[in-house]
């Protein structure tokens, strides 16, 4: 009976010192105080980033305007060449001779006009069979100059200054009409293509209307900015069905030629925010691929709340749904606490934690 009574009273002795540890722990806890800011309401602007199908202001294919022998190539491929500037050059010969027969065959009936006007003048012959004389004339000069058009289609030259594309035909190649020699570019100034979607196409236009242009600028595909920004000066017609996106076309001059016709980038346009809602990246956690924060009540108990992201800037996250002006925010502590947990907390303003952002991810 007495060694139970030890026992009893050790064991009596054991659960009081835990029980006591146990609250000393709990007041501990609830003792520490987390860190507490709110979502800052302001106007801002981000970046949108689209990517891009470069193309140069104009590129066209050069074709073979006649059949024939390529006689000579005084281009080179890659090479600059200026407008006017003498390209191909397509066996001539059976075109002169077309040539010199139409000049023939005009000159013998120029002096059959001649005979006739002077047989009309004296009325020897109707003005009927002048006017028919007349007809003759023209056709044989139209004869002539048509024959002057297929002699000139033989020298290829170039339609505008630019840059040659590789050869489609070699030098005695037997090319047929319309057979494709090489392309040319003008890179001159660069057309940059991007697709924008329809709520973001409707926010344009109503920013366009006050301002002339807007200016982009263009990341290449080395992830470096292009030096010369660029304006955007138009929108396709329609919509894409598929997609739901628009095409915009912006221009950018190019005037050391680094652009090239069918290169790739990223169309960077800055876009104006009225009363966005901005909260520090560091208060969101991720629960399968979707973005959530503890928000803190008027009980200063914390709940699990799903936030959307409408854009993302350094350290920062635009929010679109799921917060409201004024809503109180966990900024520290988040794997410390779970949702329905009361917390003790001190506030500290949104401007100031996004001042010091840096110094407080690292």
């Amino acid at each position: 009976m007495k060694r139970r009574f030890l026992l009893a009273l050790v064991g009596a002795g054991v659960l009081c010192g835990t029980a006591s540890c146990s609250k000393k722990h709990q007041e501990k806890e609830g003792h520490v105080k987390f860190l507490v800011t709110s979502a800052l309401q302001k106007d801002t602007t981000i970046t949108k980033e689209y990517v891009s199908q470069i193309r140069a202001f104009q590129h066209i294919e050069v074709r073979a305007l006649e059949k024939g022998y390529l006689q000579k190539i005084y281009v080179d491929e890659g090479q600059h060449v200026q407008q006017g500037q003498l390209m191909f050059q397509i066996m001539p010969m059976v075109y002169k001779a077309e040539l010199q027969k139409s000049k023939a065959e005009a000159n013998y009936v120029s002096l059959e006009y001649q005979n006739t006007k002077q047989l009309a003048d004296k009325n020897v012959v109707s003005k009927n069979e002048l006017a028919l004389a007349q007809a003759k004339l023209d056709k044989a000069n139209a004869e002539v100059g048509l024959a002057k058009t297929h002699l000139d289609f033989t020298t290829i030259r170039a339609p505008f200054s630019g840059m040659m594309d590789h050869f489609q035909a070699r030098l005695g190649s037997l090319v047929d009409e319309g057979d494709l020699l090489t392309t040319l570019s003008d890179n001159s100034k660069m057309w940059v293509y991007f697709n924008v979607p329809e709520a973001e196409y409707l926010a344009y236009t109503t920013r366009a209307r006050t301002k002339d242009e807007t200016r982009v600028t263009l990341r290449m595909a080395n992830n470096e900015v292009f030096n010369h920004p660029g304006v955007v000066q138009t929108i396709e017609a329609d919509f894409n069905n598929e997609t739901g996106n628009i095409a915009f076309r912006a221009t950018f001059p190019n005037p050391e030629g680094l652009l090239r016709n069918g290169e790739t980038g990223s169309v960077l346009m800055t876009v104006p925010l009225k009363n966005a809602l901005i909260i520090p990246q560091k208060v969101t956690f991720e629960v399968l691929e979707k973005k959530f924060v503890y928000v803190v009540d008027a009980k200063n108990r914390v709940h699990q709340k799903e936030v959307t992201i409408g854009a993302e800037i350094p350290d920062l996250y635009i929010v679109t749904g799921g917060l409201k002006a004024g809503d109180k925010l966990l900024l520290e502590g988040i794997r410390k606490v779970k949702d329905g947990d009361k917390i003790h907390f001190t506030y500290q303003e949104p401007k100031s934690v996004i001042a010091h952002l840096k110094v407080y991810s690292e």
